[in-house]
């Protein structure tokens, strides 16, 4: 036929042997090295990027564990990126390592990276990133992912609508065959195959004739890529023939093999893959985790439990066995009574639900039903952790040092190794003490990752000392904060010159005066010393235009919390303190006008802003007394203002009492006083229960303050129960938040008090003593009822009396 090339495919014998897969089976990885050792073939292809090829040398490498993945990144734009996947059962990477073992050259032959970066680029609706959709279009080695459609001039388009067909490969397989479950027809026919089968090749042509149905039905399955991916890999396929000759091995998935099998003019195989859209593009191995191949994780080509296919390949023989056997260690690691008797019952319930569910050998269902029925006793709660730690799996895979690397992922390597930090797929807290010097370097170097957008830790509250120089850490390694490494590997070659760069455009670019202030506090965390100055000038020139009381109270606190960083770090923090002091002094004048006229929103927020500033001012006092003088001073001053300003909301006006009451400020006698005028008759019942809420709501310890202080207890009783009808329900809801946030004690205690009435509350400061709450003196009657008891616990003394007296006595 003139212009027409031999087809790429063929048997084995006349041509290349075209193995058709299931990306991430272990059940094709088996077949695919059965059949490499039957036909071994002079040259090894594989769908993926020719980028790639300088790379797979590596593979062989004593250093290199999978799972691991193929990274590709534009160069001009680091964050467009693609990953290639690839586990210890991923046929992909058993051809990859038979090649390197056998000395046969192994080469990739998927469209190149360069130009799935671009395309993706140009096309809005296509995936960014996505670390499979890159590379793997509809497949039928990809049940539930599949998406084949009836394309525009594929074969059969008149017979569905293109809108409306959505077609999963494997599970039109499966639906014929029987089946409800893809996943559970593919185990049955595939993963629990037996490996000593006669022909090897057998597998590969049944899969073929399959696929090559499908697609005559559907065509390329609604993408049209897959035709210029396909002409594409046809013309790699020719070149190689064209080198080795006929013995060449082609390993696809299997959607594509009937297209790579079809007989096409080489001019219009070119035509296709000519003038594609082009990046600059760097690839590299990166580590990958068991959970990015697991669905859950967001990776569209991914598999549901790469743990259990993990153990079906890795195990020699007896995989339910031996299964069952690890999942009971896992239980018992947990505190969970499992004996060998479970594990020996488990198998037989395995062995006897896949006979009754018509299947050859168990699957993951059968020894998920029962390890629930007999490991767990019915329960799903360690079921979950079962899947969670074996089906799905922790597995974080190694690349060798020498695999290719920016100059930033070099350092933090580096810094890693040094600060005994390393890398795990699992989360886990990290306590840092920073006055050690390993500590604060690990501090560092994560709040340097922070500042780039390297989320690999994030700080969490300390569930022990409170203290400035602890640190709390949540740590785990997700694969795709390679990217992030790679992307901003813009910003400089360390992480030192990276994270000064960014801190010094962030400063210039923040919308805010609170988003400057926090990037303040960032770079004294992560002392970044050069960027430090930029920062500040920023903030000064921010600081000085910004109008906004609101703006500057939510300031101040971020640049406090950064002097107090920079004593615990040893950093030089006088330009933050200058620039703290003039913010607190503008709070200062402009708080009390800004404080008029709020509606009740705005009110609650500038009360938390208050809250704020007075914790503030106390810590700024304490570390430039000595050059500022009385800065509390005039903060009390600002405070007594609002106190009796009528143009002031209730709940701030209320707020500025109690503050004032807490320093020592303000006596309890005038407190009461001004609690008194405000519950007066002539004050509108929200308006005083706004009040309540400032002076005893919240987080503040008002509740404790109500319970030791009767005359304030009574005051707010007899205004409460003097509210008019009408009235109450409007102040209902306020005054149900005011006292909500009380702890359970607190609320009972004051429930008890108030049901006694005035006069027979015992508050500790009406009648110095007692327990507040309770009576002024103990109940004898009840004292000696315990007696008995206390007699037999403690029995007879030397004297022949006995211990139990003693305390009855005491108690009296």
């Amino acid at each position: 036929m003139t212009g027409v090339d031999r087809p790429p495919g063929g048997t084995a014998d006349e041509g290349p042997l075209l193995l058709g897969v299931r990306h991430h089976g272990p059940g094709s990885a088996r077949a695919v090295r059965a059949a490499l050792d039957s036909a071994r073939p002079r040259t090894v292809l594989i769908e993926g990027p020719p980028e790639a090829d300088s790379l797979i040398p590596l593979a062989a490498d004593e250093e290199m564990r999978p799972p691991v993945a193929l990274l590709a990144h534009a160069v001009d734009e680091p964050g467009r990126s693609a990953f290639w996947p690839l586990a210890e059962f991923s046929p992909e990477w058993v051809a990859i390592r038979w090649a390197l073992e056998h000395g046969v050259p192994a080469r990739f032959i998927d469209l190149p990276a360069a130009h799935t970066l671009a395309w993706g680029k140009e096309d809005p609706a296509s995936p960014k990133g996505d670390p499979g959709e890159a590379k793997q279009q509809p497949s039928a080695d990809e049940p539930g992912d599949g998406k084949a459609a009836t394309g525009a001039g594929a074969p059969g388009a008149a017979r569905e609508p293109e809108d409306t067909v959505r077609l999963d490969p494997v599970a039109v397989l499966a639906e014929a065959a029987g089946y409800d479950d893809p996943e559970r027809w593919w185990e049955d026919v595939v993963e629990h195959r037996g490996a000593g089968t006669d022909d090897a090749l057998a597998p590969f042509a049944v899969l073929e004739e399959a696929m090559g149905t499908l697609r005559e039905a559907y065509g390329t399955g609604g993408h049209e890529r897959d035709l210029v991916r396909e002409a594409y890999m046809r013309l790699r396929v020719r070149a190689a023939r064209r080198e080795f000759g006929g013995d060449v091995a082609v390993v696809c998935g299997a959607w594509h093999v009937p297209a790579l099998r079809r007989r096409t003019p080489v001019a219009a195989d070119r035509a296709l893959s000519k003038g594609l859209p082009k990046v600059k593009a760097d690839m590299t191995w990166v580590p990958w985790t068991y959970r990015r191949l697991s669905r859950a994780s967001g990776y569209g080509a991914g598999i549901d439990s790469p743990g259990w296919y993990g153990h079906l390949f890795g195990a020699p023989d007896r995989p339910v066995e031996r299964w069952l056997t690890r999942v009971a260690g896992l239980l018992r690691e947990e505190d969970r009574i499992v004996s060998s008797a479970h594990v020996i019952e488990a198998v037989r319930l395995a062995g006897t639900l896949a006979a009754l569910r018509g299947r050859p050998l168990p699957g993951l269902a059968e020894t998920t039903d029962a390890v629930r029925a007999v490991m767990c006793e019915g329960s799903d709660v360690p079921l979950a952790l079962v899947h969670d730690r074996m089906v799905v799996g922790d597995v974080l895979g190694e690349v060798p040092a020498s695999a290719p690397a920016v100059p930033l992922q070099r350092d933090l390597d580096r810094l890693q190794k040094r600060l005994r930090l390393k890398p795990e797929p699992l989360e886990r807290e990290l306590e840092l003490d920073l006055r050690k010097d390993t500590d604060a370097a690990r501090s560092r170097l994560l709040h340097r990752l922070r500042l780039l957008g390297i989320g690999w830790g994030e700080p969490v509250a300390s569930r022990g000392s409170t203290g400035t120089f602890r640190e709390t850490w949540r740590l785990r390694w997700d694969p795709e904060l390679a990217v992030r490494v790679a992307e901003a590997g813009v910003w400089g070659t360390t992480l030192l010159t990276a994270a000064t760069a960014k801190a010094e455009a962030d400063a210039v670019a923040a919308g805010t005066l609170a988003d400057v202030t926090a990037l303040a506090e960032r770079c004294l965390q992560a002392e970044l010393s050069d960027a430090l100055p930029v920062v500040m000038r920023v903030l000064a020139d921010r600081a000085a235009l910004d109008a906004d009381v609101a703006h500057l109270a939510q300031a101040l606190p971020a640049l406090v919390r950064s002097l107090r960083y920079g004593d615990v770090r040893g950093t030089g923090t006088r330009a933050l303190a200058d620039v703290a002091t003039g913010l607190a002094e503008r709070v200062f004048v402009g708080l009390p006008p800004a404080c008029a006229a709020l509606d009740a929103e705005a009110a609650e927020e500038m009360r938390r802003h208050v809250d704020a500033v007075h914790g503030a001012v106390g810590l700024l006092e304490e570390g430039i007394a000595a050059v500022q003088g009385d800065l509390r001073g005039r903060w009390r001053s600002v405070l007594r203002v609002l106190s009796g300003r009528d143009t002031v909301p209730g709940v701030i006006r209320g707020r500025a009492v109690r503050l004032l009451l807490d320093d020592g400020e303000l006596v309890r006698e005038e407190a009461a006083r001004l609690m008194g005028l405000v519950l007066s008759p002539g004050t509108p019942p929200a308006d005083a229960a706004a009040w309540i809420e400032g002076f005893v709501g919240g987080g503040s310890g008002g509740g404790m303050l109500l319970v030791h202080d009767e005359r304030l207890l009574e005051l707010v009783d007899t205004w409460l129960t003097g509210v008019p009808a009408d009235a109450f329900t409007d102040v209902l809801p306020l005054l149900r938040r005011t006292f909500s946030a009380y702890e359970p004690g607190v609320r009972r205690t004051l429930g008890e008090l108030v049901r006694r009435g005035p006069g027979a509350r015992g508050s500790a400061v009406a009648t110095g003593a007692g327990v507040p709450g309770f009576a002024s003196g103990p109940d004898t009657g009840r004292a000696d009822a315990v007696v008995p008891v206390l007699r037999l616990l403690l029995g007879p003394d030397e004297s022949g009396g006995s211990d139990a007296d003693d305390l009855a006595e005491v108690a009296r």
